[in-house]
This record gives C-alpha cells, structure tokens and sequence, in this order.
C-alpha cells in the first residue's frame, strides 16, 4: 500500500481535478473489495469523489457519446460565489460606502475612501464571513474603486465632514422609505456653444478628424442645472443661456417638480435637497434661501436641504450619476447651439436605467440681488439640531407682511 500511496503522491500534481479522480478510481477497482476505503484512506480523496470517479471511468472505457473529456466538473459544479450564498452582502456592503463615495464629473467612475480591510472588517460584524479580496471583488461588480490618490484633497477636511455624509446619507433613506422626493441638484460647468473643442473622442473615418476652432473664446456660453432624482435615477437638466444665480437654480427645481416631480409625488408633502456647499446653491446664499422660501409658499410643500461640506462636492450623486453620463454622452462632439446641447442632454441612457429630459432656459437672471436682513428674519427657516448652516427646513409662511 506504500507504494501505491507514494505513486499517487507523485502523479497527483500533474493532474487536474478529473484526472486525479479517475485515476484514483482506477486504483481502487483495482484493489478490488474494500478498494475505495484503502484510496480514501491514503489519499484523503473522499468517497463520494471517488465515486464520480468510478462514473468517469465507466463513461470512458464504454464511450459515452456525453462524455466531455475536457470539462472537469459538471454544470453548476465548484464552489458557489459569496454573492449567491449571501444574497444580501452586495446591498450591505453598497449602503456601507454609499455615503463616502463621490465620482468624477467626467467619468463614470466611483469611489470609496473606505479600504477593503476595513469594509470587510464592518462586514463582519453584521455577520457576514468575507475577506479583503471577495470585497475588492464586490466593489468592482458594484462599479467602484479605492480613493484617487492625488484627487482626495479637496481643500480643508472639516472635522464632521464623514458625520455630516452619514447625516445626509440616513435622512436621504428616511425620505425615500416613506416615498418622498430626494433630489441632488449642482450646475454643470459652463459649455461653449459653438465649433469649438469638447474633451473626448467619437468614431469617424480614418484620418478624418472633425475640425473645429483653434481657439475657446466663446461668445455664448450654456449653463446647465441638473437635478437628479435619486429614487427614480431619472435626470432634468435645465439649459440657462446667461448667469449662474440662486434665482436661476430655484427655478431649475421649479421646472422639475412642474414638469415631472409633482406628476411622480403626487402626495408629498416634503422634499430633500442634497447639494454642495458653494456656487448659487450655497448653504450661505441668502436668495438660495429666499427662492426656496417662494417655492415652499407656492406649492405648500416643506424643503429640506443637506449641504455638503465645503470642498467636497464630487461627493454629490448627481456628479457621478447624471453629469459623468452626459460628459461620456457627448464627448467630442462639438456643442454648436442650444439646441445641440439640449439634444444631447436628453439622449443621454444607461445601462442602470437612467433617463433625462432636457429644456432650454432663456430667462434673463440679473447678478447681485441683494436680500436683506429684514427679508430674512421673515423666512420661516428652522435650522436643525446638528450643523444647521448645512442642514435646515423651509416651510409656508402663513402670513408674510
């Protein structure tokens, strides 16, 4: 039996998983009574292994027209993935970096400040058993990858900066668990219109490449508004021809909910704005807050807003879940006219489902209009209990004198 343990021992390595089966079984016919006992016993193989083994090898030597010689195991054979077996750890381990993920508005992209070591770790204590690897694995499925480096530092780290994500990440579910609306909103970087450069590459004949402008100084510019429904991965994104204002980002909302917001929550009551620190959204806009305060009148609808931390606003869904999209969309087509841009705004689809709809804003919006003190004593903002300047609601005003 030494021998035999030792022949084995020898040849093993060099075989795969059914060649190491039916050459095992082979010892074990041979031995004949008690055979599959003694393999077993010297190689470890176990006995219903062997017993494929005996299968294979009649199949074989009798040529069985369905035997596959070069398939090693059946259909559906070998270890289960952890996805399969744990149905709902991609959904664990999404909800876990969802509120540390930003994306790049260019690209489709995404990722998490959070290391593998650490979300497995997280993991584990929600009950699940999965290592580093499977996790890295599981982000990549997901879309996602680790921290860009030389892109992490977006000016000064506020010391809630991960508290005030986890708020807007909890108060985002809230909302959408009692069938609310949840939109992200940001202005898209101003476009050229006209023959000039845009960033990417399209299909053309060989040696044939699209001209356009040798220079960028354009005269008119579109600024586009998105807003992105986060429950319905749908985006509206509207095209202004001039400034960039508080005045112009309410209306922008304005035309969302007239449009498609109040035909798809017909019965709410409240709405949750997510949107960056900065720009004519801005936690220290006084007509940002004023604007809402006439939308909050006009509709009878509550608004809430969670602001994102200064310097972090690629943070933002909508950066990486509608303007990464229609950047990949477009990409170098030169943006001729506004109706161009509103074309391809609105033709923008995805494989995850997402639609957009598209309008052109030729509304004049004048810069520098001032709010008073007086105004904004009169608006019926409550500031809530945790960073009130980033998070606070606005609500009809009753009487306004």
């Amino acid at each position: 039996m030494e021998k035999i343990q030792e022949k084995l021992r020898k040849i093993a390595p060099i075989l795969n998983e059914k060649q190491r089966r039916i050459v095992f079984a082979a010892e074990a016919e041979q031995l004949g009574r008690g055979g599959k006992s003694k393999i077993s016993t010297l190689t470890g193989m176990s006995r219903s292994t062997l017993n494929t083994g005996f299968v294979d090898l009649k199949s074989l030597f009798d040529n069985d027209l369905t035997f596959d010689k070069e398939k090693i195991r059946s259909s559906g054979g070998g270890r289960k993935k952890i996805t399969e077996t744990e149905p709902q750890l991609l959904s664990a381990l999404e909800s876990l970096v969802d509120p540390v993920t930003r994306g790049d508005p260019e690209s489709p992209l995404r990722w998490t400040i959070k290391s593998t070591r650490t979300l497995a770790k997280e993991l584990a204590e929600q009950g699940f058993k999965v290592g580093k690897s499977a996790v890295a694995v599981m982000l990549d499925q997901l879309g996602y990858s680790l921290q860009s480096n030389q892109k992490r530092l977006e000016g000064a780290n506020h010391p809630e900066r991960n508290a005030q994500f986890e708020h807007i990440n909890n108060s985002v579910q809230d909302f959408i668990n009692q069938g609310f609306p949840v939109i992200s909103v940001d202005t898209k970087k101003k476009e050229n219109i006209g023959n000039y450069k845009n960033n990417g590459k399209e299909y053309r004949k060989k040696k044939d490449p699209r001209a356009v402008e040798g220079h960028d100084f354009a005269e008119q510019k579109a600024t586009p508004y998105g807003i992105y429904d986060i429950k319905d991965n749908s985006g509206f994104v509207n095209v202004g021809t001039n400034f960039d204002t508080s005045s112009f980002a309410v209306n922008s909302i304005k035309f969302w909910w007239e449009k498609e917001g109040k035909k798809r929550y017909s019965n709410a009551r409240k709405m949750l704005i997510t949107a960056d620190a900065g720009g004519s959204n801005g936690y220290n806009r006084k007509l940002w807050k004023y604007e809402l305060q006439q939308f909050a009148n006009e509709y009878k609808i509550e608004i809430f807003v969670c602001h994102f931390p200064p310097g972090t606003s690629k943070w933002n869904k909508i950066e990486h879940r509608l303007f990464s999209f229609i950047s990949m969309n477009w990409k170098g087509q030169p943006l001729t006219d506004y109706e161009t841009i509103v074309n391809l705004i609105a033709g923008t689809r995805t494989t995850t489902g997402l639609t957009v709809t598209s309008q052109l804003d030729e509304q004049v919006y004048i810069k520098g209009i001032q709010i008073t003190d007086e105004q904004m004593n009169k608006l019926n903002i409550t500031k809530n209990t945790f960073h009130g300047e980033w998070n606070y609601s606005i609500i009809e005003q009753k009487c306004i004198g």
